[in-house]
């Protein structure tokens, strides 16, 4: 992803026929799900840790996330969702830079949710690349969604990035794969970038049952924006979309 400069065609290797057996398996794994109730949510946090993340943006990416699970409205929302929240995180880059750093957690309460934020203060960053791969992003975190220990309500997608892809699967057919079998994918993106990221995102990511994108100003901005949509993800039924 380019800061500055002209638009550029994104360099999509993998063709239409790739494209039609990554929805094909979306559909085929959450297929073979079990429809139990184990928790209220299950939730991918999905961080963009490409390139155009320098070291200063990704503390204030990781920081603002785990400052969000401190939250007491954060907290208050997880204790009562039913069944509690089954969380991960995962940083995303290029086509085969993809890493789940904190694994699933059930969060249930404060305790649970101090220990997850402390987890992701822990986490290194696991990529510097170059490319900007959320269609990739989108299949890791199905692949994880299908290990998940626990069955639950409702599933999320929650990718935050500051720019368009670039290379590797193109997210609008996995994104509508997966909106198809149930799961909704949201969108934060952090403004910087040329052109914007977030009519890209709005056409080619957001898809499912009451998804929407969340815009952060900057990276600076990021931690106020992570914790509106958390919020949101945690109670929609109090949205106002």
């Amino acid at each position: 992803m380019t800061r500055r400069g002209p638009t550029t065609r994104p360099g999509y290797g993998s063709g239409v026929r790739a494209v039609s057996c990554a929805a094909a398996l979306l559909l085929m794994v959450a297929g073979a799900a079990a429809p139990a109730r184990g928790c209220g949510l299950e939730l991918v946090l999905a961080m963009d840790v490409s390139r155009s993340v320098v070291r200063s943006e990704f503390d204030l990416q990781m920081g603002g996330l785990a400052a969000a699970f401190r939250d007491p409205d954060i907290i208050d929302a997880i204790t009562w969702t039913p069944g509690g929240v089954m969380v991960t995180v995962t940083q995303w880059s290029g086509p085969d830079s993809q890493s789940q750093p904190v694994p699933w957690t059930h969060l249930t309460g404060a305790a649970s949710a101090a220990a997850f934020a402390a987890a992701i203060d822990r986490q290194e960053r696991a990529f510097f690349a170059a490319y900007t791969a959320i269609g990739d992003a989108l299949l890791h975190a199905a692949s994880l969604g299908a290990a998940d220990p626990l069955r639950c309500s409702r599933r999320v997608i929650d990718v935050s990035g500051d720019g368009a892809s670039n290379r590797g699967t193109p997210p609008r057919p996995v994104a509508e794969a997966l909106a198809a079998s149930g799961v909704t994918v949201n969108g934060l993106v952090i403004r910087g970038a040329w052109p914007d990221p977030a009519e890209f995102y709005r056409r080619e990511v957001v898809r499912g049952d009451g998804a929407f994108l969340e815009v952060a100003t900057d990276f600076s901005d990021y931690a106020a924006a992570i914790r509106r949509k958390l919020l949101r993800e945690l109670t929609p039924q109090l949205a106002v979309r």
